[in-house]
Parts: structure tokens; sequence; C-alpha cells
């Protein structure tokens, strides 16, 4: 066969890919626009509403429903008749409401809407859904028939019992990309558009309450700890909190300059290695903001949280990425609990000596790799030798990478809260203190966990950590001393 003739069909045959493609992606837009055309109508007070304040989409056109007539939707009366895969910028009565993340009027920014319902869906400005991780397990509910679907919550109030001070950070969109500033006061800045049927929800909610920690009563017992009324409320050592749940919302291009990424790798890495969860993450490039389905992160405030954006002011902070082994059961193959306890209760003597103490505790398990896989790299270590030298390499041999935290989103919190100085930071983390020295944060003093509080078995993993850079106030340990730092084996498992 000639060349002349072989470049004539791969011609041909790449002619053809084309015309399929072409004749797909008309299909697939056809399908998503008789849905919408459907369904997708807005609530009638809603489109009044929008109309009379003269709302506009990204594009800066006014949002109104779509003028054309819709018949009744599926049984439920929630959904369009057929599912809705995706939606494309520019669509057929596709109009998202505004969102321009870093206004610093909360009007001008806009709400952020996820919902799927209906009547709602050519509103949506964001991808996603509320809730993290748990909007898996609504949609359960959902699907057993025990939570409506267009379910209207009653926020009334669910308002926070204290304020936060909006920061000249809440606007800088180099500073908070993983979380909505205004997330906390959702249902009161948007509480017309609410009322008029849009689904908007809080992504931080605000509260105060008691909590006992065993450790501190028996610190208190033995007179380390003192009852001030305030912090530590009795002699039963109950303490006095603020604290507040977050939920992540990430402005991708934020979050993409931030890892040092391209926005368009972010979005299909997310698409790809969620098994093609969120089609809008390629479909929908004018959407901007992303609700993934993961754990967020709590706050807990010891002390005046009023002060924490006061650079006077001193104040202790531990971030601590969850451990639910030794965090709540109490296993001694890591530190974390310990290093938890003694973060609470230096947080506590700073707050009863006039500063505020502040613990970030992020949602992480296992480095982010998560518990199975953790429990997988436990089994590793206990059959081959539970050593120092070889710790990081058992965890890479599981998961390709010793660790997914990746703390570069970390400091927004700070952000959101006004933190630009910490006085005591009890973390012995490289990458925690790093991120936040970049996040433009001031740390006066690092503060190791006291080597009494280090249980036997977590001795490995604490040397090793040290040898790879994490900070300490003693010797680093050379590779001799790693190879002789041993684990418990699995015959001192045996009943």
């Amino acid at each position: 066969m000639s060349e002349a003739v072989l470049s004539q069909i791969l011609l041909s045959l790449a002619d053809v890919k084309l015309s399929q493609k072409l004749l797909s992606d008309k299909v697939d837009k056809m399908q998503v626009d008789a849905a919408l055309s459907k369904d997708a109508h807005l609530l009638s007070k809603t489109a009044l509403y929008h109309s009379s304040t003269g709302q506009s989409d990204s594009d800066g056109d006014t949002v109104v429903s779509p003028t054309e007539k819709t018949e009744s939707v599926t049984a439920a009366g929630i959904y369009t008749e057929k599912p809705v895969l995706t939606t494309y910028p520019g669509q057929k009565g596709v109009r998202p409401s505004k969102l321009n993340w870093g206004e610093s009027d909360p009007q001008a920014r806009g709400p952020v809407i996820v919902s799927h319902l209906a009547n709602q869906i050519n509103l949506r400005n964001a991808v996603g859904a509320y809730g993290g991780s748990y909007s898996i397990y609504r949609s359960l509910a959902v699907a057993m028939g025990d939570l409506p679907a267009d379910h209207k919550p009653n926020f009334e109030n669910t308002h926070p019992p204290i304020s936060i001070k909006q920061q000249p950070q809440w606007s800088d969109t180099s500073k908070i990309v993983s979380m909505d500033p205004f997330g906390h006061l959702t249902s009161e800045y948007y509480k017309t558009q609410i009322e008029q049927g849009l689904d908007i929800r809080p992504t931080i909610a605000i509260t105060r309450a008691h909590m006992i920690v065993p450790e501190l009563q028996a610190e208190l017992k033995r007179g380390a700890m003192k009852v001030d009324g305030k912090i530590i409320v009795n002699e039963t050592g109950e303490l006095n909190v603020h604290k507040a749940a977050i939920d992540p919302v990430w402005f991708l291009p934020g979050v993409a300059a931030r890892l040092n990424v391209t926005e368009d790798d972010l979005r299909r890495s997310l698409y790809e290695n969620t098994g093609g969860m969120y089609p809008d993450l390629i479909t929908r490039p004018d959407l901007k903001v992303f609700l993934p389905p993961i754990g967020g992160l709590t706050v807990y405030i010891f002390g005046n949280h009023e002060l924490l954006s006061d650079p006077n002011t001193r104040l202790t902070v531990r971030v601590h990425d969850e451990c639910n082994g030794s965090d709540v059961f109490g296993s001694d193959i890591c530190t974390c609990r310990p290093y938890l306890i003694f973060g609470i209760q230096e947080a506590i003597k700073e707050a009863q000596n006039g500063g505020v103490g502040l613990i970030v505790y992020f949602r992480k398990e296992g480095r982010a790799l998560g518990e199975v896989t953790k429990y997988l790299v436990y089994n590793a270590r206990k059959r081959e030798g539970d050593s120092a030298s070889k710790y990081f390499q058992r965890t890479q041999n599981v998961a390709g990478v010793k660790d997914m935290r990746f703390q570069a989103l970390m400091p927004d919190v700070f952000h959101w809260l006004g933190v630009t100085k910490i006085d005591r930071f009890m973390s012995m983390s490289n990458m925690k203190h790093d991120a936040l020295i970049d996040a433009g944060i001031k740390i006066l003093e690092r503060v190791p966990i006291p080597d009494e509080m280090i249980p036997p078995d977590s001795k490995v993993e604490m040397d090793a950590k040290i040898a790879a850079g994490y900070f300490t106030t003693g010797a680093i340990p050379r590779d001799e001393d790693l190879c002789r730092t041993v684990g418990r084996g699995w015959d001192e498992f045996q009943a």
C-alpha cells in the first residue's frame, strides 16, 4: 500500500471520528436541553425577586426563568423527568445566579447555590452538594422516603451566639479559597432569597458548649490546672468553649494557584478520580466554586474570640489532623491524642492568662490517606519489623505517597478568624509550620510534645518524623539511630 493511500485512509478515519463526536455532542446537548426546558423554571416568587432587584448572572444578564411553558415533573414533583447529567455555559435556560468570589459585600458577592431541584437547577452557580461527605447520607434518606428532597430547612434561632468580625482577608482571593467566609451568616445575608424559595444553606455553624476531657480532669485534681469560673467552669473540670463547624467550599482558581497546578488539570483530576461524580467540573468552566464531598474542620476557641485578630494578644494554637484510633480510642501507636490533649491544656492556660487558645481540628484521617490505608500500613509495619528507618517507606509502598494532607489550604481558617500571629504553636510538623509562614502568619514559638507524653510504641513515628524534618528541641536521630528505634512486634499482641 502506498504512503499516499495510507494517508488518505487515516484522514478519512479522522473525519469519521470527528463526525461521530459531533453527533454524540449534539445528542447529549439535545437531551439536556429537553430536560431543562421541561422543568428548569424558577419559582414564581424567586423570579419576581430577581426581576425586582436586577440580580444578574456571571455574564451580567438579568436572571429570569425560561419563558416556555413546562409540563409536570416527576411523581415527586421535584426533579426533571430525565436526569440532567450535565449542563453547558450559555445553554438555553441556564443562567447561574451571580457569585463573585472575593467581593467584600455579601450581597455583591452572592450566595452559593448547588441545588439540583427542577425549579432551581438552572440557577446553580457552584458544583457539588451541600453537606460535604454527609450529602451521601442525605441522598440515602431521600431515596428511602425518610426525607423530602425539597425539604426546606427552618433556620430560625440557628444564628451564631458570637460574632466573627469581618476581616480584610475575607475579600482577598489569595487568602481564602477553601471555605466560604460568609458561610456562617448565610441565613441572615440571604434571608429574602431563602424565604422566596431558593435552596441556600449555611456552610459554617457556630455554637457554644461545655466539654469534659478526662486527662484535664486529672490535671485539675493534682493541682496542675485551676478553676477560674470562665474557662474551667467548676471543680468537675467542665470547659467553656465556642466552636465552629466548617464545610469545605473551594474557589477552584484559588485552590489551583495554591497547589501550583492549572485549573484545568485540577478539574480533570477531580473529575477522573471521583469516578466522574461531577461532570460539571469539565462542562461548566464558568462555575468556579466546588463543594467537595469531603470532611471539613472544627474550630475550638478558649477565651475571648474577639481578641483572635488582635496582634497584641497572646495566642496558643494546635492544628490537629484527625486520628480516630488515637483521638477517640486511645491507640498508642502514635502521639495524636497525647499531643491534642497537650494542645488543649496549653490553650486553656493561655486563655486563663488573658490570651486566647485555639484548636483547629481537620478531618484528614490517616494523613488524608484514609483509615483503611492506615491500617494496611500498620499491618505491613508490624509484619515486616516496625522500625523508624522504614516508617515512611511502608506508607509509600501502600499509598504511593507518604502524606496527602497538603497543608497549603489549612491557613484559610486563620485568615477567616483574622489571625496574623501565633505566639505558641503546639506542633512539630514542618508542613503545617511552613504553610502558615507562607500565608503570612507569624509563628513566634514552636512547642514539641513533652517526652513523657510520648507512648512507647509511637517512638517509631516520632523519630522518623524528626529525622524527616519535624521540629525538635533535642537531637536529630541519625540513620543508625533510626534502625535501633523499633516498635512492638505482633508476637507481643498475642493473648
